[in-house]
């Protein structure tokens, strides 16, 4: 399955963005969905995931709140709507697609979609 995100850009603490990442080459609806990030210097990190019917979802810590995964499987697309950013956000925002509910072990990756939080 291939993975293309986009929705990023640059947005002022305070702000929202909305990602979206859509999925071809596969049967969207059977594959759990993950949302990680990478900041520069840093290791990727677990940021969200749904299951494959949308019922649930995980998040991390840090984004607990704020964030929030949805998907729309006539559409092919995983959402990560991004609310009351902060500068420690700023990260390179990568989607995923796997087999199992968790924050790691997933198969597939899309390219990344920069996001900039500014102070």
């Amino acid at each position: 399955v291939q993975l293309q995100a986009s929705g990023g850009g640059l947005v002022q603490a305070g702000g929202s963005l909305r990602l979206s990442c859509v999925a071809s080459g596969g049967t969207f609806s059977k594959y759990v969905m993950g949302w990680f990030r990478q900041a520069p210097g840093k290791e990727r990190e677990f940021v969200a995931a749904i299951s494959w019917s949308g019922g649930s979802a995980i998040y991390a810590d840090s984004v607990k709140g704020r964030f929030t995964i949805s998907r729309d499987n006539a559409k092919n697309t995983v959402y990560l709507q991004m609310n009351s950013l902060k500068p420690e956000d700023t990260a390179v925002y990568f989607c995923s697609a796997g087999s199992r509910l968790g924050t790691n072990g997933y198969d597939y990756w899309g390219q990344g979609t920069q996001v900039t939080v500014s102070s």
